[in-house]
């Protein structure tokens, strides 16, 4: 059997930033709410503490060797870096990816998504809503601007290590429908990779639900990253109500056994030669939202093996080039979501992860 395509996302936050020092205090970084977070109810796992790489800071080089050596256990075949682009004048957190390209290393393979959304300052209400703060408004400026964002990431495209689908570039759009000149976007972006002699793109969507999936085909994109949103994993919307219920009247996040949650992830659509479903070994927001947040409760090494088993099963029938699947994330700490060891499982997420690729590969 052919080999599967895993690919997680990355989170590039873990350094200070100007903004981040006037928005949220100096030094403030995801670990900021990592560290300061606490349990919410009986059995809640907080706070998630890194062991093998600590707390560690991304304008140290070594961090990113030690990541990719740790992903390489796994089974993972590259990192998708969130890639900050508001307008020409205003990036965010793009110093570890422009480390990464800069200094050749690590030899690890890596694509960006475009994560296309404003940033807000967010208060979090007892019934999981928030009050938003703009901070940082997306902007999608037209044709100058497409051109600057292209020149700015040509070397990552330059790069060996740059990955790709059916020989093509492999970049994904976080929110496509925020994004209505998409088609200009595209048509522009693959005419400048000809005029500096490289493959065309191969632009993949993100959506969290399976019945948008044919629409945001339509919208021109080749392929989609399909994710869920965790309300909906519960397919009983009875049950769905009694637990908003149970949330609005007692002080807790929105909880869901992940025990229960990975037996609802696959959609028969996950199985089409371009779609790409998404696995997840965790889902914890409460550090960032407190009990405005959801959580996937109790998920385990042993659970999440047999999770990524099924995810990876939706992939047998497809082309090599198509046999991937997406894993968020790899250091999503703040949202209790990552794969990096921590003190209570060790490596247990990347030994599962290992393992359910190796049953694949035999």
């Amino acid at each position: 059997m052919s080999k599967a395509r895993v690919i997680a996302f990355y989170l590039p936050q873990y350094h200070p930033t100007d903004n981040n020092n006037k928005w949220w205090g100096n030094g403030f970084t995801e670990w900021t709410n990592v560290a300061k977070a606490k349990k919410m109810y009986p059995g809640h796992y907080q706070p998630k503490i890194p062991a093998d790489l600590g707390f560690y800071d991304l304008r140290m080089p070594q961090v990113y060797e030690q990541q990719a050596q740790l992903a390489r256990e796994a089974g993972i075949e590259g990192f998708c870096y969130y890639h900050y682009w508001f307008s020409a004048n205003h990036q965010e957190l793009d110093l570890p990816f422009k480390n990464v390209v800069e200094a050749k290393t690590p030899d690890f393979p890596f694509c960006l998504c475009w994560a296309n959304e404003s940033w807000y300052s967010k208060f979090w209400n007892k019934d999981g809503s928030a009050s938003k703060q703009l901070l940082a408004e997306q902007q999608y400026l037209g044709t100058d601007d497409n051109t600057t964002h292209f020149y700015a990431l040509l070397d990552a495209f330059k790069d060996e290590r740059y990955m790709k689908v059916d020989g093509r570039l492999l970049f994904l759009i976080y929110n496509p429908f925020s994004f209505e000149k998409f088609e200009e976007f595209k048509t522009q972006w693959n005419q400048l990779a000809i005029e500096n002699e490289l493959p065309e793109f191969y632009f993949v969507a993100q959506t969290l639900y399976a019945e948008r999936i044919d629409k945001v085909l339509a919208m021109g994109y080749d392929g989609v990253n399909h994710c869920h949103r965790l309300d909906n994993i519960i397919r009983y919307k009875f049950l769905r109500r009694v637990l908003n219920v149970v949330k609005r009247v007692v002080k807790i996040p929105f909880i869901i056994p992940y025990k229960t949650a990975i037996k609802n992830v696959v959609d028969s659509q996950d199985y089409n030669k371009n779609v790409f479903p998404t696995m997840m070994p965790n889902w914890d927001h409460t550090p960032r939202s407190n009990d405005g947040g959801s959580v996937l409760h109790n998920s385990t090494p042993e659970l999440f093996q047999e999770h990524a088993k099924d995810i990876l099963r939706t992939t047998i029938d497809k082309p090599q080039s198509h046999k991937i699947v997406f894993l968020k994330s790899w250091n999503e700490w703040g949202e209790g979501n990552y794969m990096e060891p921590d003190l209570k499982y060790g490596k247990g997420y990347i030994t599962a992860l290992h393992n359910a690729i190796s049953d694949y590969d035999k």
